[in-house]
């Protein structure tokens, strides 16, 4: 492989368990979201995205009560909208800040990031989630402040994850030459557009989960595993 210099990754089912943000993340903006509208719907950052959210799902104009309505749908759906990734980042920071919960880090992730920041690397998030829920995931995080380590974070205004323009957007604003980055994710639709872009790519299969053939991606077990 040529020399690394800089690591991308993924956060859901990458650096952490997918069951702590489906189970205690999302719940936790679900349950508050009404409310939080309610009480901060006049603020422009909230109004901001209330709009984008409106205007993504082609509503010309929507009640607050039908673009919350809409947001929950999301929810249930999982989908990736941007703008109801803001607005759950805003309900989880206020989750984080008061210690409802601590994010969650396999056992490896942090030491193996201290050790590739020590070696020089520069580290990166691509995520769903916006940057703003991204630093507050390792911020906040059951091993500790990782961010220092960080050295910067993408989201979907960077642009979708399974299409190679965004890989090379991300390489214009880290300043680095594809083969010198590495992007790990456990989703292979992402690493395929990764590649496409020229990057070198790993492929995250936690256990229990067998580890199919795969050729276009090494894949690895846990962060411990991987060979630069």
């Amino acid at each position: 492989m040529t020399a690394i210099r800089a690591i991308v990754t993924d956060i859901e089912g990458t650096t952490s368990s997918i069951s702590f943000v489906k189970e205690v993340l999302f719940p936790y903006a679900r349950e508050r979201l009404p409310a939080y509208i309610e009480t901060h719907g006049d603020q422009p950052e909230v109004q901001h995205w209330l709009h984008e959210a409106a205007k993504e799902a082609g509503i010309v104009e929507a009640s607050r009560q039908e673009v919350l309505e809409l947001l929950l749908r999301w929810i249930d759906e999982d989908r990736k909208s941007t703008a109801l990734k803001a607005l759950q980042g805003m309900i989880w920071q206020e989750g984080f800040e008061a210690g409802d919960y601590r994010s969650h880090m396999y056992p490896e992730v942090a030491g193996r990031l201290h050790a590739w920041r020590g070696e020089g690397l520069h580290l990166y998030v691509y995520s769903s989630g916006s940057v703003q829920a991204q630093k507050l995931f390792f911020r906040y995080s059951d091993a500790g402040d990782l961010s220092p380590l960080l050295a910067g974070y993408f989201d979907t205004e960077t642009g979708p994850k399974r299409e190679r323009v965004s890989y090379e957007r991300i390489l214009e604003a880290i300043g680095e030459r594809p083969e010198h980055v590495l992007f790990l994710s456990d989703v292979v639709e992402e690493l395929d557009a990764a590649r496409a872009a020229g990057l070198h790519t790993g492929w995250l299969l936690r256990p229990p989960l067998e580890i199919p053939p795969q050729p276009r991606h090494p894949a690895y077990a846990s962060f411990d595993a991987i060979s630069l």
